[in-house]
């Protein structure tokens, strides 16, 4: 897979997942994470929504290629929510069927990620006048 296309797919994944949140933060609460959500979190859930879809269409990589920001920021993002996903799962507070699976598919990507991630940074370092 490109790196076109793994920044596509990761993109798209936020992006939905932002629109989703957005739309019915309380369905996304009680799928990923099997509970329900009151006021306050119902409001940050669409701000994180928000922020998702933002990202999601930042990322969307150009015609010609992903840059190397947009493959790190991703990297990132799925680095770290891997993690947290993993310790909210691991923590046992949280037992919905669908953690794992979403934690295991952001780990994924983050590894995918990371080494054109790493490579990509490399290039635009080399490239810079000295």
């Amino acid at each position: 897979m490109t790196t076109k296309a793994l920044v596509m797919v990761s993109s798209t994944i936020e992006a939905a997942t932002g629109l989703a949140l957005i739309i019915d933060p309380e369905l996304v609460a009680r799928i990923l994470l099997g509970t329900d959500l009151l006021g306050g979190g119902i409001a940050v859930s669409r701000v994180a929504g928000a922020a998702l879809l933002a990202l999601g269409l930042a990322c969307w990589p150009s015609m010609d290629d992903a840059t190397a920001q947009t493959t790190r920021a991703l990297f990132i993002y799925n680095f770290l929510a891997a993690i947290y996903l993993g310790y909210l799962r691991a923590g046992g507070d949280f037992v919905s069927y669908l953690l794992w699976p979403v934690c295991a598919l952001h780990a994924l990507l983050a590894l995918l990620l990371a080494r054109r991630a790493y490579a990509k940074f490399s290039a635009v370092r080399a490239a810079r006048p000295r």
